[in-house]
């Protein structure tokens, strides 16, 4: 069974493309690719069909990481199929469960940086739109950072299905 994550941030075009690049290639390097897709979605359809910003799409390749994307609007009706819903920052995290229909779907969703031990009470991943390219390299290693502890619970999902 399929065990799907979904990171959801304002627009879709900086920090949740950047997460699911960087998770994607997190879960492929644990060997999950079949068993786990990871995809991403804003709270707002502003720039619905847009690809991600350029300064998202330079951090991400310079290090490593694919870049295609076309950003979408979350929608509530996604939430049955979805096991994870990932927020960016804490008002994804109130319009998320705002959206959600049940309280079930509720408790699917998660801060990023609560899988970050180091990130302590700053929970959230600062928007880098209206900075400069030095916010779109921060962005990337509070990414990086939560995204270790996000798969080790992951794989804990996947494994208890298996069993």
């Amino acid at each position: 069974m399929t065990y799907r994550v979904c990171f959801v941030c304002t627009g879709n075009i900086c920090r949740s493309p950047m997460a699911e690049h960087v998770f994607r290639a997190r879960v492929a390097e644990a060997g999950l690719a079949e068993a786990v897709v990871v995809d991403s979605a804003g709270t707002g359809g502003w720039h619905e069909g847009d690809p991600a910003d350029p300064r998202t799409v330079d951090v991400l390749e310079e290090h490593g990481y694919g870049s295609g994307h076309s950003a979408r609007r979350f929608r509530t009706s996604w939430f049955p199929a979805l096991d994870l819903v990932i927020a960016l920052d804490e008002g994804h995290l109130r319009e998320l469960r705002r959206l959600a229909p049940t309280p079930q779907d509720a408790a699917k969703i998660r801060l990023l940086r609560s899988y970050d031990p180091g990130a302590g009470d700053r929970l959230d991943v600062p928007d880098p739109y209206y900075g400069g390219r030095e916010g779109f390299e921060e962005c990337l290693e509070m990414v990086e950072a939560a995204s270790e502890g996000l798969l080790a619970a992951v794989r804990d999902e996947v494994e208890e299905r298996t069993r």
